[in-house]
């Protein structure tokens, strides 16, 4: 299953200052983390953009990612970074194989030396840059990150491997485009504005997410939700009844009210990710 969450360029458009809108991106990279998310997305909202926009916004939300030993060497020292110090840690599970094929934890790691023989050398949180061979068929270069099975640490026993790595990705792309891929699966927006969810209505959507085997959710930013960010009238979420707005709909499957009983004028895009990635990860 692909699981993918998109939010706007335009997340921190209420914060106060850097130091805020650091902290918040933390809280969404907290419940991305979660919620296993395999791609966090940030897709452009330029009209809703105050101080910080996206570049901002996908520069500490990959910080945030980068597993502890890596980020010195990965990131050094940026201005989008001053304070980077209250992020919350993200403790990302280790990710552990099973079987003769698959054995031991599975972590990042970073080139630092491109061999001529066929190997390199590899920061991935020991206390020595190691030397490993190359699979058939990979090539890296220097910075690259990769995905690195250790079976034992004493003495050292790793070797690269071709898999995902651990935590999720981040991306920036258009929402159309993200919306379109393959593995997009039931495509579902969040929005007060949307069919409220209920036990009934999440039985039968749990059952769709299954047979789709992906899922994409999208959130809006705080005080302009999606159908502001994507000029679709409210009246027509609404009059969907929860379906895809044609013809001024991207291309979501769903609007959903996640939070039906909403106590607050507003929910914070980082509370809604908690209060929506909940019951639609829920299985059978």
């Amino acid at each position: 299953m692909t699981f993918s969450v998109l939010v706007p360029s335009s997340l921190v458009r209420e914060a106060e200052d850097k130091r805020e809108a650091t902290r918040k991106l933390g809280y969404v990279a907290r419940a991305a983390t979660v919620f296993r998310t395999d791609r966090l997305i940030v897709f452009p909202d330029g009209e809703g953009e105050r101080r910080w926009g996206g570049g901002f916004v996908e520069t500490v939300l990959r910080y945030a990612a980068t597993p502890p030993y890596l980020k010195t060497e990965a990131w050094g020292t940026r201005d989008e970074l001053e304070y980077a110090g209250v992020l919350p840690p993200l403790r990302v599970s280790s990710r552990t194989g099973s079987g003769p094929e698959r054995p031991g934890s599975l972590q990042e790691g970073i080139v630092t030396e491109v061999g001529s023989d066929g190997r390199v050398r590899v920061n991935c949180g020991l206390q020595h840059p190691i030397s490993l061979l190359l699979p058939d068929g990979m090539e890296v270069s220097e910075g690259e990150r990769v995905a690195i099975r250790i079976s034992s640490r004493e003495p050292v026993r790793a070797r690269i491997v071709d898999e995902p790595l651990p935590g999720f990705e981040i991306q920036r792309a258009d929402l159309p485009e993200v919306l379109a891929r393959p593995d997009a699966g039931i495509r579902i927006a969040t929005s007060v504005h949307g069919t409220e969810l209920s036990v009934g209505r999440l039985t039968e959507l749990v059952g769709r997410i299954d047979d789709a085997g992906d899922l994409t959710v999208a959130f809006g930013a705080p005080g302009r939700g999606l159908p502001a960010i994507l000029d679709v009238a409210v009246e027509d979420v609404a009059a969907a009844g929860g379906e895809g707005v044609e013809p001024d709909d991207p291309g979501f499957d769903l609007w959903l009210n996640t939070i039906p009983r909403q106590g607050s004028e507003t929910v914070r895009t980082e509370e809604a990710m908690f209060a929506s990635l909940a019951p639609l990860t829920l299985t059978e």
